[in-house]
């Protein structure tokens, strides 16, 4: 069944007002973190917190809303779906509300009031679930009644995004990288929320004959770790993460393990800790995923320098501080939660007085 011309002619709109919002937006910076100069190790900070909706899922909700209009599955009335632990809602909802569209996203219970109230700004609405696992089958639920169409972030995150180029987010780490003594990174390191962030790196990497090999960091609780070194797709936790943003309950069928090279996992006080160290040494403000992402190249780093090797290591800051006033960064709710962040701070410190990392 062809499309209604009225129809073709809306998605032609739709994609001109995304591309047009793309062309405004100026890419993302790329931060130096100051390493000791003598260990010939420089790191990068890819700023994802500065996109209109102030994180990296601003790419993927972007990719994933093109994605339908050009697969004939959203038109003018049509309504968006999507199962969320936050910051890809609040992109999906800006997106949703420049074309006119309605948006709900499934989120668990526990998600940051700070998030919620940003889905809401961009006009999104939110339904709740107390069980994490609960959201995907929550979400095409609601997309059947509705015959709306479900975004599906953890199916289509690795597919949605053109891998090749198109401005991605590996083409635009290795162009800005380009006048750098180590224009090619040694490492890439990311987390995985969906599996598509380190799909892309991979993906390009190997499609442009780099020798950069991708690490992913794992939080408590989540599911890929295990299933990378296991081998068993149907590996599952079934408990939720606390560091929001990556970490799954089970697998995702957007994760890629076969071009992941290596994975860290990161203990949650662990993340904690490393984003305080990290507006103590920058002044950045980052949420809990970039304390996970940061974790990581310091334990890549550290592996380096103890295997004599120089060369770039390229990581993400994955969004801002701001949403995680109330909990990562409120010594109160640290408390609850039953943290510790001492020792991981002292072994923060000690690694740039030492090179030496846990």
């Amino acid at each position: 069944m062809t499309a209604a011309p009225a129809h073709r002619e809306w998605v032609r709109e739709a994609v001109r007002i995304i591309e047009a919002d793309a062309n405004r937006s100026a890419d993302t910076h790329l931060h130096v973190f100051p390493l000791p100069p003598e260990w010939g190790i420089d790191l990068y900070l890819k700023d994802e917190s500065v996109h209109p909706t102030g994180s990296l899922k601003h790419r993927l909700a972007r990719s994933l809303v093109l994605y339908g209009l050009v697969n004939g599955q959203i038109g003018p009335d049509t309504t968006l779906i999507e199962a969320s632990s936050g910051s890809t809602a609040v992109s999906e909802a800006y997106f949703a509300r420049m074309l006119g569209l309605d948006f709900v996203t499934v989120v668990p219970r526990k998600t940051s009031q700070e998030k919620i109230d940003l889905i809401e700004f961009y006009g999104g609405r939110c339904h709740f679930v107390d069980v994490p696992v609960a959201m995907y089958s929550e979400a095409e639920r609601l997309a059947s009644e509705c015959g709306g169409h479900y975004l599906d972030q953890f199916t289509y995150a690795e597919r949605a995004t053109d891998w090749r180029g198109n401005n991605n987010i590996a083409e635009s780490v290795f162009a800005q990288l380009e006048l750098e003594r180590h224009p090619v990174p040694a490492w890439i390191v990311v987390g995985a929320g969906t599996g598509g962030t380190s799909a892309t790196f991979g993906r390009y990497a190997r499609y442009r004959r780099y020798d950069t090999r991708i690490a992913v960091v794992d939080p408590e609780n989540s599911a890929f770790y295990g299933a990378w070194e296991t081998g068993a797709r149907d590996y599952a936790t079934g408990m939720p993460s606390r560091i929001e943003g990556i970490g799954r309950p089970r697998v995702e069928p957007s994760f890629v393990p076969e071009i992941i090279d290596d994975m860290i996992r990161v203990p949650d006080a662990a993340s904690m800790a490393a984003i305080r160290f990290l507006r103590e040494r920058t002044g950045h403000w980052a949420g809990g995923s970039t304390g996970t992402n940061l974790h990581g190249a310091f334990t890549v780093i550290a592996r380096m320098l103890a295997a004599g090797e120089r060369g770039s290591v390229v990581t993400l800051l994955c969004d801002g501080g701001e949403r995680y006033a109330n909990t990562y960064y409120d010594d109160g709710w640290i408390a609850e939660q039953g943290f510790d962040l001492e020792p991981h701070l002292a072994a923060l410190h000690r690694f740039l007085d030492t090179g030496r990392f846990p």
